[in-house]
């Protein structure tokens, strides 16, 4: 089943490749296909559902909530509960104390380098060799486990994914503002941008992950997309500061020898390395004929929102294609279908 909206400022051309990647899912050149949605300027231009999704279907949107965490820290920071992003850690918990693994690096780690994923926790989720987020999801108390973990790196030295960091700064942002993170982002995010049909993934504390584990409508995820590309800006009301937004989504970190674009297999683009922000990712999508950078949030199976600035283009993904680099598959779709249709000419 699905749901297509045109508008009529789509050209022959655009309409002509956007079809071609319609018929190219619907025929299963790309596989566990769930949503994909296209806007620009702020305007619905293609939103198709796959596979039995339609447009009210919760979507688990994976990691790529952590995207949403550092909007919410920016939030949290404008509104003066977080005073900066160098402040210690540990001094926002004092009743988790003593700490677990406790260390002299430990006590350095600053919310900066939960952000960057820094934090020299001994924990590795993007390549799968030290996997905590299993461990983690037996426990009762998921913001205690995070705090209690061993430490590897100095902190602010070695890029390693983990999503117990976003978990530790929503435990900041819920003991600063004193409220829950659920309704901290109910409250400054998510009411003011009319998102209301969504579920958090809860602790046995009843503490809700920011990690990801988040079920939204791909619409909405849309929406965030839209906040991002418009720098902050909803409904003539800014949400995000600007300055936040354009700290937090530079492309701060490479990503070692990682490409999202070599492993989609793409025959047309040549890859670039991968940065990392706070928690956002970018890349240059880089061909023969256009070259454009792309901003995007990432969750396993397929799960993207990208946002192309210099097109004014915001593209959402959502897949099945779990643990599998099919996964990926959404930048060839990209590269073949949706960037010749709006690139600049």
């Amino acid at each position: 089943m699905h749901n297509f909206v045109s508008c009529q400022s789509l050209n022959k051309n655009q309409r002509r490749l956007l079809d071609k990647m319609t018929t190219a899912v619907e025929n299963n050149d790309y596989i566990n296909i769930h949503s994909i949605l296209i806007s620009k300027g702020g305007k619905l231009q293609y939103e198709h559902y796959f596979n039995n999704w339609t447009r009210d279907s919760l979507h688990d949107s994976r990691s790529s909530f952590k995207s949403v965490t550092s909007l919410l820290t920016g939030i949290a920071i404008d509104k003066g509960f977080i005073k900066d992003i160098d402040q210690n850690v540990y001094s926002f918990f004092p009743e988790y104390a003593p700490f677990g693994n406790d260390s002299d690096l430990k006590k350095k780690i600053t919310i900066r380098d939960l952000l960057e994923m820094k934090s020299g926790f001994d924990c590795e989720e993007f390549n799968g060799s030290r996997d905590c987020e299993d461990e983690m999801a037996a426990t009762k108390d998921w913001l205690k486990f995070s705090l209690d973990l061993p430490m590897k790196h100095p902190p602010g030295t070695v890029w390693s994914y983990t999503s117990c960091n976003p978990i530790i700064i929503a435990g900041i942002i819920s003991h600063t503002a004193k409220m829950s993170i659920m309704d901290f982002a109910k409250h400054y995010l998510f009411d003011p941008m009319d998102i209301t049909n969504y579920r958090w993934t809860l602790d046995s504390t009843g503490q809700a992950t920011a990690a990801g584990s988040f079920f939204i409508r791909p619409i909405d995820m849309m929406k965030l997309g839209e906040l991002v590309e418009q720098n902050g800006m909803w409904n003539e009301r800014q949400i995000i500061p600007a300055s936040w937004l354009e700290e937090s989504t530079r492309p701060q970190t490479r990503i070692p020898d990682y490409s999202f674009v070599k492993v989609s297999k793409s025959a047309t683009a040549i890859p670039m390395p991968t940065y990392y922000g706070y928690y956002w990712y970018s890349e240059m999508i880089k061909t023969k004929n256009f070259q454009e950078e792309v901003l995007f949030a990432s969750g396993n199976g397929g799960q993207y929102i990208m946002i192309i600035k210099s097109l004014d283009l915001v593209v959402v993904f959502t897949q099945g294609n779990y643990d599998s680099r099919e996964a990926k598959r959404a930048f060839d779709m990209l590269i073949k279908y949706i960037l010749p249709a709006y690139k600049r000419s």
